[in-house]
């Protein structure tokens, strides 16, 4: 992993456990994805949220679309959850997603257990 992404990942779990620190478990997904959304803007990140991605058949018909949560400094998706614990069903959503845009690097992070859960994908 080059160094720009090991950093760019240290400051999202950084950011993810002061947040998660503050605001602790039981809110809703959407607090959560606003309130990293928030404190990586503050520290100069872009940020995207919902960030269409298409999914296409191999001639290019688009067949449907997914929305990453957030879409860090075009180069990560973070995918976030506010459950009980991950599934291999929340890992294959975010690996899905690096399929279908071709980034090499994403980041699940679950806010609904007491103890913040943190996965980091490549492909």
């Amino acid at each position: 992993m080059n160094t720009d992404i090991q950093n760019l990942t240290d400051t999202i779990r950084e950011t993810s456990y002061a947040l998660h620190c503050y605001l602790k478990n039981g809110l809703l997904e959407k607090v959560y994805e606003n309130g990293l959304a928030h404190r990586l803007r503050k520290i100069g990140l872009n940020i995207k949220q919902q960030h269409p991605i298409p999914v296409t058949d191999e001639d290019g018909t688009l067949l449907g679309e997914y929305f990453a949560d957030l879409l860090v400094n075009d180069t990560l998706i973070i995918e976030l959850k506010a459950v009980k614990t991950l599934a291999d069903e929340h890992t294959a959503q975010v690996l899905a997603y690096l399929r279908a845009t071709n980034l090499k690097h994403g980041i699940l992070i679950n806010f609904g257990n007491p103890k913040l859960q943190i996965k980091k994908l490549a492909q």
